[in-house]
C-alpha cells in the first residue's frame, strides 16, 4: 500500500481530509442553507418590548447600561461611569470608524489610545457588533477594528451598542455577522453575558476572575422602532 493510500486511511478514520461526495454534498447544502433549531418564543417580541429584554437580561447578568438618545450623548455617558466607579479617564479604544467618529471632544478630559489593550490598561471602549435580547449577551467579532484583547485584559469594558443591532435570539445575530464584510466571517467571534466570573471555589461568586470585573454598555437610540 502507498504511503499517500496510508495517510488517506487515516485521514478518513480520523474524520479529516476530503469526505465522500456524498457527505460533501450534504454538507455543503446544511451550510448554505442555514437550518435552525427551535427559537425561543420569550424572543419573539415587538422592537420596544425586545430592546428592554435585552437591557434586564443584561443586567440579570451583573452587568450595567445607559441608554442615551443619540451619538452626541455617548462621550457624556463614557465619563459618568468612570466617574462612578472612581476610574481613570484614560481608555483603550477599538479603531473602529463608528467610534472614531463620536463627538469625543465634548468631554477634553477623555483620553482615548486606539488599539489593542494592554496589561496596564484599567478601560477599555469596544463597538457592539450585537445584543441577543434572549440572554443579554453581546456578540463581538474579532478583527483590526475589534481587537479581542479589549474583551479581555482590562479590569473595566465599556461596550457601545446602537438599538437597531438588537435582534431577538442567536440565529438572528448570526445571520448579521454572515452578511458582513461580503460574507467574510471572522477569525473568532466572543459572546459575552455580563462581566467575568466565576464560582468555582467553594461556590462563591468571584467577578473578573478570567476577563472584566465590570461590563457597561451604552445604548445609543438610533431605532425609532425600539423606542416604546
Amino acid at each position: 500500500m502507498s504511503r499517500e493510500a496510508i495517510l488517506g486511511a487515516i485521514r478518513r478514520g480520523l474524520r479529516r481530509g476530503p469526505l465522500p461526495e456524498d457527505q460533501a454534498l450534504g454538507l455543503r447544502a446544511r451550510l448554505a442553507a442555514h437550518p435552525r433549531g427551535l427559537i425561543p418564543a420569550r424572543s419573539r417580541l415587538p422592537r420596544p418590548e425586545q430592546v428592554t429584554l435585552f437591557l434586564r437580561n443584561l443586567e440579570k447578568e451583573f452587568a450595567t447600561a445607559e441608554r442615551v438618545a443619540a451619538d452626541a450623548e455617548v462621550p457624556g455617558a463614557v465619563a459618568r461611569f468612570l466617574a462612578q466607579h472612581n476610574l481613570p479617564s484614560e481608555l483603550v479604544m477599538a479603531p473602529h470608524p463608528e467610534l472614531r467618529t463620536l463627538p469625543w471632544g465634548s468631554h477634553p478630559l477623555l483620553r482615548l489610545r486606539e488599539g489593542r489593550a494592554e496589561a496596564g490598561d484599567a478601560v477599555s471602549l469596544q463597538h457592539g457588533f450585537a445584543g441577543i435580547a434572549e440572554t443579554g449577551t453581546l456578540m463581538l467579532p474579532t478583527g483590526p477594528d475589534r481587537p479581542a484583547t479589549l474583551n479581555l485584559l482590562p479590569e473595566s469594558e465599556i461596550v457601545v451598542l446602537r438599538a437597531s443591532r438588537v435582534v431577538g435570539a442567536y440565529e438572528e445575530a448570526w445571520d448579521r455577522l454572515r452578511a458582513a464584510d461580503g460574507g467574510a466571517m471572522p477569525r473568532a467571534v466572543m459572546l459575552v453575558t455580563g462581566p467575568s466570573r466565576s464560582a468555582d471555589i467553594e461556590s462563591t461568586l468571584e467577578l473578573g476572575a478570567h476577563g472584566p470585573r465590570r461590563l457597561h454598555v451604552v445604548l445609543v437610540d438610533d431605532d425609532p422602532a425600539a423606542i416604546g
